[in-house]
């Protein structure tokens, strides 16, 4: 039964709109790949390194096909047929291409059958290596067992990885269970991922294999230490998103910000590009274990999200039917959402606690991704703390799963370690004391909470209906999410479609999607 009284005809009616959306969309996504796609088939075969110039050795390769017009069925085809042809490794085949040596495109192609033979090794190869790290987190888990109710979610961000880790240990320490390194600003539209331990960055750190290496190793010290297991995020949204997605996988991260949408609308990015590399990320970070963290929190600092709150539960329910067809279960599912109402809105916390009950009513195995307060957050200290007071509530009464930590200096900082430790204390304080208040209240059938979440799933049916419609692609240039228009043709990286051509074959696709049910 439902406490907030959900129709669930209407949430049924909304979920099939949102599955046909996602069908339709994925019949594009279906016929074409993208330069980071292909790069990411090189990163799993094992290419790594750059040139001396800087260069990563995967945009070589992808780089060296495109110009050739070769990308259409796939880097893995040219990669697996030279190692046979050459008898290099995958590394030693990039270096010669790097070199200029060696030109994949004029290679005698070989047995097609064992072509394919290699192919389906390596990516097995691959797989067993990704599977590993799966079972090493379980085994840590089953160690330690896993925390019951909210994950304390922070941020760590000082630009220097070796820093990060400094912080990321001192966080840890004060409680936190999910430690997110944010990425530097503007490392969503580099169309290369960076190389190597990083020490430099503004507003964040630089994704980049070694440091995932290093804060793992950190991150797992920390957990030794403390007896527990101390989840890592990252971001693999922007131009590299399959890429970032695969490094993740190979050095066990634990989440993933992973939403094409956001990168449509915040980063203009082009939509076809980044909804082809959404289906190949989330297809790896299924098969890794990894729970996606999805972007609706962001409409809310945009948009009004007393208007627009029908929005977030829209997007919700696409990244949801996009999740599936990639193979990723409920359980890895952190569709996103945020306490940003105006506080000047009479009866605002009850219409976030309406709105925290019905997305946990309609997502019930989604570990749900519930972000602070900030659009509001004025640099008064004591309000904020207030603010997030109310926040940390709304949480431990809906059952909230992923929940990012509001800071007190929002709005005048980047937030100190005693920040954090304040943070995790207010927490802490009012999800012991509230514990099972959630289970001890009832939603009166006739009041404001029940009939605003009427409300919303209306208008959210009769947005997926439109959309359902319309299509994905025309609903983002009309501007429905958020109140921002992209056009289908704009944006950056659309040179990097390329339509699949007959015989394009990406191992990874059938190796991580053996065996998975999707409903």
């Amino acid at each position: 039964m439902s406490k907030i009284g959900l129709d669930r005809k209407k949430v049924e009616e909304a979920r099939g709109y949102a599955r046909s959306i996602a069908k339709k969309t994925q019949e594009f996504v279906d016929r074409h790949t993208t330069v980071a796609v292909e790069r990411t088939v090189c990163r799993l075969f094992g290419i790594d390194g750059v040139t001396a110039e800087g260069v990563p050795l995967p945009n070589i390769v992808v780089e060296h096909l495109q110009e050739r017009g070769a990308l259409g069925i796939g880097a893995a085809f040219y990669l697996a047929n030279a190692m046979l042809q050459t008898g290099l490794g995958c590394q030693g085949v990039a270096e010669e291409v790097a070199e200029g040596r060696l030109d994949l495109t004029r290679l005698p192609v070989g047995d097609r059958f064992e072509i394919t033979l290699k192919m389906e090794a390596m990516a097995k190869e691959t797989a067993q290596r990704i599977r590993e790290n799966r079972n090493a987190r379980d085994e840590m888990l089953k160690t330690y067992g896993d925390k019951e109710g909210p994950y304390l979610y922070v941020i760590v961000a000082t630009g220097n990885i070796h820093e990060d880790i400094v912080q990321a240990k001192a966080a840890a320490k004060q409680g936190a269970d999910v430690i997110a390194v944010i990425r530097t600003t503007g490392q969503s539209l580099l169309d290369y991922v960076p190389y190597g331990a990083t020490t430099e960055g503004f507003g964040g750190t630089m994704a980049t294999q070694e440091n995932f290496r290093l804060m793992r190793a950190a991150l797992d010290e920390a957990g030794q230490e403390l007896g527990r297991y101390i989840r890592l995020c990252n971001y693999c949204s922007g131009l590299c998103m399959p890429e970032i997605a695969a490094m993740g996988a190979l050095e066990r991260l634990d989440v993933m910000l992973n939403d094409a949408l956001y990168g449509i609308l915040f980063r203009d990015i082009n939509m076809k590009r980044t909804l082809v590399d959404q289906y190949f990320s989330r297809t790896i970070n299924g098969f890794a274990g990894i729970i996606i963290n999805t972007g609706e929190d962001n409409y809310l600092t945009t948009a009004d999200a007393f208007e627009e709150a029908h929005t977030v539960l829209a997007s919700q329910l696409i990244n949801e039917q996009f999740a599936f067809l990639a193979g990723l279960p409920e359980e890895q599912m952190g569709l996103g959402h945020a306490f940003e109402m105006d506080p000047t809105l009479k009866n605002g916390f009850l219409y976030e606690l309406a709105q925290a009950q019905m997305a946990r009513e309609i997502f019930p195995k989604a570990p749900l991704k519930y972000m602070p307060p900030t659009k509001f957050m004025t640099g008064d200290i004591f309000k904020g703390q207030v603010q997030n007071a109310l926040f940390n509530m709304v949480t431990i009464m809906t059952g909230q799963k992923i929940h990012l930590l509001g800071m007190l200096t929002e709005a005048i900082h980047t937030p100190f370690l005693s920040d954090r430790a304040l943070a995790i204390d207010n927490a802490q304080y009012i999800f012991n004391t509230m514990a099972d208040f959630g289970e001890e209240i009832q939603f009166k059938a006739d009041g404001l909470m029940v009939k605003r979440v009427d409300s919303v799933l209306e208008e959210t049916v009769k947005l997926l209906k439109v959309i359902e419609e319309e299509g994905l692609f025309r609903t983002l240039e009309t501007g429905k999410f958020a109140g921002i228009k992209r056009p289908q043709d704009g944006g950056k990286g659309l040179e990097g479609v390329i339509a699949k051509e007959a015989g394009y074959q990406n191992p990874f696709f059938l190796e991580f999607s053996a065996g998975r049910k999707n409903p």
